[in-house]
């Protein structure tokens, strides 16, 4: 019989409790004993689940007190040199201070890097190499949630980040693969301890090997493989997913393992060709489960597909969720608000844990078949394509800019910053009354008109250039816009970790999109009557809500998408009609929808970059249209990013100390052609990290800018919105930013 289990599970909790432990602690609300506590109760839920699902494995590792690939990095000993100075006094603090710069020991100082986790929502802190990079194990953590688990009766499975990917991850060096030779007796060394603690099985997750590789890289999986295969006392089992395995696919059953995990939710084309290549001693985990949306499975179709391999592999088929359930919410048991008809449609984490021992039972000999899903008539992807094919404002940029430098007057660097403002704890509970009917709509929004208000002054104060309104009426980014339009579903508890205790809660499109009413438009005018300066609108643009949303699995992406577009060029057009003249249109998740494979690159940003143009193709050459990026691999989306075609850019880049910059370095600066044409604002400081910058830190960086960036088109802003933020930090850091800013201004004047 085949059996089940799967690649990971969410770590925030049902109720997001390990969040709100995480924040309590950080507060010292809370000892560290209260938080430990805390995560073992969320472990131990998370390993009852699956046992109770009838899971033949039970998967130990993927909890996170921040991030996985962090927890790597402290157990291989990859700690930059930064961090030793004012070292935090027990391993936890000294973790966090990795993770945000600040824990409740030790002294403050520059966060890790943090970036996008593949094509995903989820951010992962980037491993620091140097090129005399030292490895030393530490994996009592591992080791210890193994008998943890094993304790409470469970047949352990241990998940690590393999090598070459863990390498893959990483920065600081010209060639990560070159300390392979360093790290690769720590894994041998950590795949023995796991065998001496009676682990049957260990998952080692290569998601690399879905990737365009260096032709060197692929090589080094056979003889990587093989000694990590000689060492260990444990079954390995190698797991790829996110994308197709390709030319990868005979080099992956032909690695000395004893298993393969494919992901045939986003490579159903190649279960065939994993059986014929699969070898008689291997078992085979079929990810078909999407462990990235939470819509029920079709399982008759897996039914149909698989009751063949059942019969011919028997044990050796696996069943699982394509990916680790990290990306989906917990537990749709907790949705007390969902309309049935709704709640009939969705899976969470624990439900599909239920999905996989439904259709294990449903392979069995003699088994009933099951109920057969409805497909829907969609138009083709190719078809929306071919409607976006001419979509560029009837100005070029240099005309644009020199009209919008005379409307707008703003001084050299001006200042701005990304969007939203702190969501205080009075602003949260008075949503939370509005939510529930204790307070009536006119008092909610007198309430919002005095947030704005107040967020005006503030900026007034401070002295910033360009104004914002704030976003007091926006719980998300994504969530507010999915309330305002048809077509959504909107859920009480779908949280999903993006990073750290940080979490989203994703609308889900479920039928075709429209605008019912204005969106935003009453509080932009009104925080535009508030001041003499400039306030943009804000917009979250039509890819970021497609790919921060679940989205529809009957119909292609880019059909909703375009629905998405023409919702926005309405709001567009309403809020230029309104006095409106500087609109951004936010596209932070443009990359993540990137197939990643190169070969699809073309057609995503034909329909990804005409649907962000479509939404501004019809304003006026004086109204300036910003967007905003984050952390991200820009060089490779270069000339996407050009073809937005934004009179203003805004990115994410000082975690990065700028690194990131350079792809939008002015080609003729770097001796290259290709950079970024129009304007741009780099992110001067870290909003994700407690710590408030120095102005003396913020003048150096902006003048380390102007080297690459003509003054003429350099901006001065923050990393991203503040909303996660406190008005004392907020109001510090602006501060400084906007003296740099002046300071600077005086020397190039």
């Amino acid at each position: 019989m085949a059996q089940t289990h799967i690649l990971g599970y969410p770590r925030i909790g049902a109720q997001r409790e390990l969040k709100r432990a995480q924040e309590a602690y950080w507060k010292g609300e809370i000892d560290q004993q209260a938080l430990l506590a805390a995560g073992s109760q969320v472990r131990s839920k998370n390993w009852q689940a699956q046992q109770a699902a009838g899971l033949a494995l039970t998967t130990v590792g993927d909890f996170a007190w921040y991030d996985q690939v962090l927890n790597h990095s402290l157990m291989f000993g990859v700690v930059p040199q930064r961090f030793a100075t004012g070292a935090a006094d027990n391993k936890l603090d000294q973790y966090f201070r990795l993770a945000r710069g600040r824990a409740p020991s030790g002294a403050p100082v520059a966060a890790s890097a943090m970036t996008k986790w593949f094509d995903t929502n989820y951010h992962y802190l980037v491993p620091e190499f140097t090129a005399d990079q030292a490895f030393s194990l530490d994996v009592e953590w591992l080791l210890a949630e193994v008998r943890e688990a094993q304790n409470l009766g469970h047949n352990v499975k241990p998940v690590v980040i393999g090598p070459l990917t863990y390498l893959w991850l990483g920065r600081g060096v010209d060639n990560a693969l070159d300390l392979l030779p360093q790290l690769l007796p720590c894994y041998i060394e950590l795949l023995q301890k796991l065998a001496s603690a009676a682990a049957q099985w260990v998952q080692i997750d290569e998601p690399i090997l879905g990737l365009d590789l260096p032709i060197e890289w692929r090589r080094a999986f056979a003889p990587t493989c093989e000694a990590l295969a000689n060492a260990s006392g444990s079954k390995l089992l190698l797991a790829s997913y996110f994308s197709q395995l390709q030319e990868n696919l005979e080099l992956v059953f032909d690695l000395p393992v004893d298993g393969v995990h494919i992901d045939a939710v986003r490579a159903p084309e190649e279960l065939q060709s994993a059986v014929a290549a699969l070898r008689g001693d291997q078992v085979l985990s079929v990810g078909v489960v999407n462990g990235r949306n939470v819509w029920r499975t079709d399982l008759a179709r897996w039914q149909r597909e698989l009751q063949p391999l059942s019969e011919q592999l028997g044990e050796r088929l696996w069943l699982s969720a394509s990916c680790s359930l990290l990306h989906t919410p917990v537990d749709l048991d907790t949705e007390t608000t969902l309309a049935e008809s709704d709640r009939q449609k969705l899976a969470y984490s624990r439900q599909k844990l239920d999905e996989l021992n439904t259709l294990q039972q449903a392979l069995k000999p003699g088994a009933a078949a099951l109920p057969v899903t409805e497909k829907t008539v969609s138009r083709s992807e190719a078809d929306v394509r071919a409607e976006l094919d001419n979509t560029w404002r009837t100005q070029k940029y240099p005309e644009r800019a020199e009209v919008q430098r005379k409307r707008w007057q703003l001084p050299l660097l001006p200042t701005t910053t990304i969007g939203s403002f702190p969501q205080t704890d009075v602003l949260r509970q008075v949503r939370k009354q509005f939510r529930n009917q204790e307070i009536t709509p006119q008092d909610y929004h007198e309430h919002l008109r005095a947030e704005i208000a107040e967020a005006i002054r503030r900026q007034e104060i401070l002295g910033l250039d360009v104004l914002v309104h704030g976003e007091a009426e926006r719980n998300d980014m994504v969530e507010y816009f999915g309330e305002q339009l048809a077509g959504f579903i909107h859920t009480g508890n779908g949280w999903v970790q993006s990073y750290g205790s940080r979490c989203v809660k994703p609308p889900i499109i479920a039928g075709d999109i429209s605008r019912r009413n204005p969106m935003t438009v009453q509080w932009s005018e009104y925080a535009q009557s508030l001041s003499k300066k400039p306030v943009k609108g804000m917009l979250t643009g039509p890819v970021t809500i497609l790919n921060w949303s679940f989205p529809r699995e009957d119909i292609p992406r880019a059909v909703s998408c375009l629905q998405i577009a023409k919702a926005l060029r309405q709001e567009v057009l309403d809020l230029e009609a309104a006095g409106i003249g500087i609109i951004q249109i936010d596209e932070p998740a443009l990359r993540e929808g990137v197939p990643l494979r190169v070969s699809g690159h073309n057609d995503y940003f034909a329909w990804a970059v005409g649907c962000f143009r479509y939404t501004c193709s019809e304003v006026n050459a004086e109204t300036q249209i910003h967007t905003h990026m984050c952390y991200s691999n820009f060089n490779s989306i270069m000339d996407a990013i050009v073809a937005l075609d934004a009179d203003v850019i805004t990115i994410e880049s000082a975690r990065s100390d700028l690194r990131l910059l350079q792809a939008f370095s002015e080609g003729e600066r770097a001796g290259e052609e290709g950079g970024y044409p129009n304007e741009i604002g780099p992110g001067i400081y870290d909003i994700h990290s407690p710590n408030v910058p120095e102005r003396a830190e913020l003048v150096e960086r902006t003048r380390e800018l102007l080297k690459v960036i003509p003054k003429e088109k350099l901006w001065i802003n923050p990393d991203c919105g503040l909303k996660t933020r406190g008005w004392a930090e907020v109001g510090a850091a602006l501060l400084n930013m906007v003296e740099a800013a002046r300071t600077v201004r005086a020397e190039v004047a």
